[in-house]
């Protein structure tokens, strides 16, 4: 055998990566999952289940297919307890840092590529038509010679039908996802290499924008949109990861939680940079923490002079103020090599977003989506476009664990006894002598003004007044710092009103608040809110927007009485009257339960309502006695 023809079968088997086995027949995208191995770690315990053992093991995802698959999303079904370390050529998808527990599976998306060419288009290499991604992490109960593999493997971009996973096999699983014939087609671009992903929907979203780029250093501006009609951000903080070694020099419009510099002066970065004055720049972390600035910095010509800028941390809805439910900042950045040129443009990933009071937000990864279009700074009639723009979606999550940071109480005209807000509503202090169990006590109505502590007479004296029978163990308080009275005012023939009054019983004023209230049947016949700005929510045949009018758009703390020595706290408070029309609603009966909400919102949060109702048979006013509570009381449960 000829030396030459030794080298050329050397070169042929070198060109040729080592790939995952995939079914043969799949002309779509094949995923493999592939256990390499395992070893037990510390510490040692004798519940077999719960012995850490650790994992590395292989995804793999090629394109077989004629399409090119942009931005790949795969969930790969974790089952024992996973707790994932590190993984190569690709992120979570939901956001979430490295290390992390994905006991309930994970999502992963590519990173730094993130598409998956054709054969067709590179001539079958095999480096851009695949992605292989080296998971290594923890997981319990799984002791080599065994392996584990995923429960589930499949596809998460739309579009795909995905077959099951296949019966393990040399320690291996696959499956082939394939294009849904029954799906809406897309459009593809006229150039594959200018083609981006469509700009998505979510409740933030998050623009990350190159306005300019040198070989070393980019400016970005960083746009935070509220899409949400219902939710609101307060004091916000935006943090993520870098993944190429970049820091902050400068910014504008924000500033980071902490000025720290130290991990760039010791580290690869103050080798590179010899030259730069490092006292000037402003972070160097990994993962920053960036907060909004004060409304006096608006038009600070150092800080500030960023539209939509500087407005302490507060995102608003649209339909509140659409002027004030976006914040924008931009930032200088530096990069490390191997990225010193100026089209090596990497966005930083992991996003999350938080405030006080507010709504959890889940980010995906940021998504390369069309140049963003910019005024002309100069006031010209053209647009200038971003060098390069990414998009980061954040939806609102709801854990059922979630506890309410509000809550609702229930009156009427015909009933003297008011229904408190629920025991615990907004969790409890174990430590207290109470029962966190027991239902709230039915109080009178001028209870409603007194702070929990003070009401126990109002309502013992309440019960024996009504020779209700006491348990041996009072109900623990609401502990909400805002509760919402609704009360129902008249019902008369042609229409009813109600009375909404709103507590805040906390340390903190509301400025820019704003409520809304979802009635089933009875939102037919809404008019007008009297002293409060109301109005029906966009896209919703059932709920009411309810914000302060100009000048009375503010609701204070909790403060002293008249006389501190003797009277308790009085809460800030605001009340408006709501009024409503029968017309062409058949088979309404407001006192049989339809003029009250069964949910009710402040501030996007969502309040805990009553379980029971002041409601009457007849619309008569009545006398509620505890023996007859279950006739005259009927338990409704909200679903």
């Amino acid at each position: 055998m000829s030396i030459g023809f030794i080298i050329f079968l050397f070169l042929a088997f070198v060109s040729i990566p080592t790939t995952t086995s995939q079914s043969p027949t799949c002309n779509g995208i094949s995923i493999s999952y592939v256990y390499n191995s395992g070893f037990q770690i510390p510490p040692t315990t004798t519940n077999t289940s719960n012995q850490p053992y650790t994992f590395q093991s292989t995804l793999t995802l090629t394109n077989a297919g004629v399409d090119r698959l942009k931005s790949w999303r795969v969930f790969v079904g974790f089952q024992h307890r996973e707790f994932l370390v590190s993984s190569s050529n690709a992120v979570l998808a939901d956001g979430t840092s490295l290390p992390a527990n994905v006991t309930t599976g994970a999502v992963f998306s590519g990173f730094p590529a993130t598409d998956l060419k054709t054969a067709v288009e590179t001539a079958g290499d095999w480096n851009q038509m695949q992605a292989r991604i080296q998971l290594v992490g923890t997981q319990f109960g799984v002791a080599p010679p065994n392996v584990s593999l995923p429960s589930n493997l499949y596809l998460v971009n739309d579009g795909f039908l995905c077959s099951a996973p296949s019966s393990p096999a040399n320690n291996e699983t696959h499956v082939c996802c394939e294009k849904d014939p029954n799906a809406t087609p897309t459009t593809p671009g006229t150039n594959v290499e200018e083609t981006f992903d469509a700009r998505q929907e979510g409740d933030l979203v998050i623009m990350y924008d190159v306005i300019n780029s040198k070989e070393t250093e980019y400016m970005a501006q960083v746009t935070l949109s509220n899409h949400n009609p219902l939710s609101r951000l307060d004091y916000w903080q935006l943090s993520w990861d870098w993944m190429r070694d970049e820091f902050i020099y400068s910014m504008k419009g924000a500033y980071p939680s902490v000025i720290d510099t130290n991990p760039c002066i010791f580290g690869r970065q103050g080798e590179f940079y010899k030259e730069l004055d490092f006292s000037e720049a402003l972070n160097c972390e990994r993962r920053p923490t960036i907060v909004d600035l004060p409304l006096d910095k608006t038009n600070d010509t150092q800080l500030g002079l960023v539209p939509f800028c500087c407005r302490n941390g507060t995102l608003l809805p649209p339909l509140m103020d659409s002027s004030k439910s976006v914040s924008a900042f931009t930032m200088q950045v530096f990069k490390m090599p191997p990225d010193i040129n100026r089209t090596q443009l990497t966005p930083p990933q992991n996003w999350r977003i938080s405030g006080t009071m507010n709504p959890n937000y889940q980010c995906g990864q940021p998504t390369r989506v069309s140049p963003t279009l910019f005024p002309n700074p100069v006031g010209l009639t053209s647009e200038s476009t971003a060098v390069a723009s990414w998009q980061v979606v954040c939806n609102i999550t709801r854990a059922k664990s979630d506890t309410p940071k509000c809550c609702v109480s229930f009156s009427s005209f015909f009933n003297k006894s008011l229904v408190p807000c629920k025991t615990c509503a907004c969790g409890c202090n174990t430590a207290d002598s109470c029962s966190t169990t027991a239902p709230a006590l039915l109080v009178p109505s001028n209870a409603l003004l007194v702070p929990f502590e003070n009401r126990t007479k109002l309502t013992v004296d309440f019960a024996k007044d009504n020779d209700w029978t006491l348990p041996n163990q009072l109900p623990c308080a609401d502990n909400c710092g805002v509760s919402i009275n609704w009360h129902l005012l008249s019902d008369f023939k042609e229409g009813w009103t109600a009375r909404m009054t709103i507590f805040n019983w906390g340390e903190t004023s509301f400025a820019d608040w704003f409520a809304a209230v979802e009635l089933n049947k009875s939102m037919a016949g809404f008019e007008e809110v009297y002293s409060f700005n109301g109005s029906r929510v966009t896209g919703s045949s059932d709920m009411i927007f309810l914000q302060g009018l100009p000048g009375l758009n503010y609701i204070v703390a909790e403060k002293d009485g008249r006389k501190p020595e003797k009277d308790p706290r009085v809460p800030g408070s605001q009340q408006s009257v709501i009024s409503f029309t029968k017309k062409n609603i058949p088979g309404l009966n407001v006192a049989r339960g339809d003029g009250f909400p069964h949910k009710v919102y402040f501030n996007g949060e969502e309040c805990s309502v009553p379980d029971i109702l002041p409601i009457s048979s007849h619309g008569s006013r009545m006398m509620i006695t505890l023996d007859s509570l279950l006739i005259m009381l009927v338990l409704l449960v909200f679903l």
